[in-house]
């Protein structure tokens, strides 16, 4: 599409979102409280599609996504808060004030001033912490990330990635002591735990690896595998001994697909 066919489309978005929250009973309806769920599960749809590699499914669930997008902001205009074009508006303003390197006369060596830069202009709009804009509600792992991430842009972060497995192994000795002095279940062993896990995620970004991707192609692979098994078991699963259940696993291992 050329950019007149974009924006025409983008406006039959509109022109169809309008007749929805007229005419139809389910759409007249629903509130920002009522599609909040429902805008969480779509994200989630277009993370598995993308993750998938899916592109045919990425652009369906792109559009899912963007109907939210355009339904709270009909929602708003009907209570004269804002419309889709003060949204539009909105985001337009922010992308040319916090890429002064683009829109202004800074300048910039490579991806790494780019973030400082954009936290420094995040703090100078009115931000009280470098870390206020982390949300409350996200996954622990993603949340452990982007922790690291933005306070890595102030230097708060070890120099080299030997400090950081020197870091996760200290961590796993306090975690070790816990198992060998605690109570199962108790507080300690929970905090050092956590201690662990985030020192690990710290190690994933230090290896330019996304710990969250990682770990749900971890899910994938390991319910693919019992499924394997659930599939190829002689008998039932609870009459299986552990070493047979193993060896289904291993031939679920040689049959399935490589990630790419």
């Amino acid at each position: 599409m050329n950019r007149a066919q974009k924006m025409e489309a983008f406006g039959k978005l509109l022109d169809v979102m309008d007749d929805l929250r007229e005419k139809c009973p389910w759409d007249r309806k629903q509130t920002f409280l009522s599609l909040r769920n429902l805008t969480i599960e779509e994200t989630y749809e277009l993370t598995d599609a993308i993750l998938q590699e899916d592109m045919q499914a990425t652009r369906e669930e792109l559009g899912d996504l963007i109907l939210h997008i355009v339904f709270y902001a009909r929602m708003a205009e009907e209570q004269n808060h804002f419309d889709i074009g003060d949204v539009l508006e909105t985001i337009v303003q922010k992308l040319i004030h916090r890429h002064p390197h683009i829109y202004g006369d800074v300048k910039v060596n490579d991806e790494e001033e780019v973030k400082q830069n954009w936290e420094q202009l995040k703090l100078r709009e009115g931000k009280k912490s470098l870390l206020e804009g982390v949300p409350i509600g996200l996954p622990a792992l993603i949340k452990a990330l982007r922790l690291q991430e933005k306070t890595a842009q102030v230097g708060f972060q070890w120099s080299d990635v030997s400090d950081v497995w020197g870091k996760v192994e200290e961590e796993l000795d306090e975690f070790k002591e816990t198992l060998l002095q605690e109570a199962s279940g108790s507080p300690e062993r929970e905090e050092e735990f956590g201690d662990l896990l985030f020192s690990l995620v710290n190690l994933s970004r230090y290896l330019k690896i996304d710990p969250e991707t990682a770990l749900e192609r971890t899910n994938r692979k390991f319910k693919s595998r019992f499924e394997y098994i659930e599939k190829h078991a002689p008998d039932d699963l609870h009459k299986l001994t552990l070493d047979e259940m193993d060896e289904l696993w291993n031939e679920a291992k040689k049959v399935e697909p490589r990630e790419r």
